[in-house]
């Protein structure tokens, strides 16, 4: 049976980053990997990102956002069935920041999946500057990611100090308590700079499985809450892109933004990326991309967004 491991992580987290490296691991070590991205949204950044990794050893796959909760489901099963009939040795599933892992529990007891599929490990990635002030909702998100994770890997701990690494493993098992989850994070935490890995570590990654914790479900629809404005083919020098993301991130009046990523083009033939959070702005050249950025929250209000985008100073 093929091991199939879903990487989870609220937005901004480094999902993505930390998908690069582990795929690059399973590679070095001779697996042939299957990459599924199962985004929020219809236009997936994320996967343009992991481009460079396609070759013998590695394939990309997409499921769409922009539909339904049923019809996702389909999408997703459908994609799982066509990467089950290939020679993958290892699935990788990049969800969203915002995901209901039964979704992914539920699939995979569905023939034929479970005569394909194998869990592998749920592996949470976690910023470990993660901020307080998080809404119910999105605390919520937080706890069911981390409930079942067989292993909690904190993103950006070069850029916090140890009391701020304590604090965000405090906070985890605050919302796993608010779900009335009786689990509490304690050893299966990687606090390394990423930089630092060994194969040892992405082994014990590897190889860490997942919980089966029960919580406390939110009834709330997730798509109703948590939403996306797509800013596509504006013009930006690197200024005014960064002041443009400063401004949405600000105004309360945009809604509570909690991230923006995406592509611009500052120059002909001079691609650069963007990946926004409260916390930091991140700027840096990129091969090739889309003119797109996408703004994700809670209870967007698009005019505003694109107010800022048409009204750059």
């Amino acid at each position: 049976m093929k091991k199939i491991d879903l990487v989870t992580g609220f937005l901004g987290s480094g999902k993505t980053t930390f998908i690069r490296k582990y795929a690059g691991y399973l590679m070095d070590k001779g697996y042939k990997v299957g990459i599924l991205e199962n985004d929020f949204g219809a236009v997936n950044v994320d996967m343009m990102l992991l481009q460079d990794l396609v070759g013998d050893k590695c394939d990309l796959e997409m499921v769409a956002g922009g539909c339904d909760a049923d019809c996702h489901k389909r999408r997703f099963k459908t994609k799982l069935i066509a990467l089950g009939m290939q020679d993958f040795d290892r699935i990788i599933v990049e969800p969203s920041g915002i995901f209901d892992l039964d979704e992914f529990f539920d699939t995979l007891r569905e023939a034929p999946l479970d005569r394909w599929y194998q869990i592998g490990s749920v592996i949470s990635v976690v910023d470990a500057g993660l901020e307080d002030d998080l809404s119910k909702q999105a605390e919520y998100v937080l706890a069911s990611e981390t409930a079942c994770a067989g292993m909690i890997v904190l993103s950006k701990t070069g850029s916090v100090s140890e009391d701020k690494i304590a604090d965000t493993i405090a906070h985890l098992n605050r919302s796993l308590e608010n779900v009335k989850c009786k689990r509490k994070i304690s050893s299966e935490v990687i606090r390394k700079v990423w930089t630092e890995f060994t194969d040892e570590d992405f082994q014990d990654i590897m190889d860490s499985g997942y919980k089966s914790e029960s919580f406390e479900k939110l009834d709330f629809d997730q798509r109703d809450i948590f939403n996306t404005v797509y800013l596509m083919n504006y013009k930006f020098t690197e200024e005014s892109l960064c002041q443009t993301v400063k401004n949405i991130m600000q105004d309360t009046a945009c809604g509570n933004v909690l991230r923006i990523k995406g592509f611009a083009q500052l120059e002909k033939d001079k691609w650069t990326e963007l990946n926004a959070t409260k916390q930091n702005i991140s700027v840096k050249p990129i091969e090739k991309g889309q003119e797109v950025l996408i703004v994700i929250g809670e209870n967007l209000d698009e005019e505003k967004i694109k107010y800022y985008a048409e009204n750059v100073t």
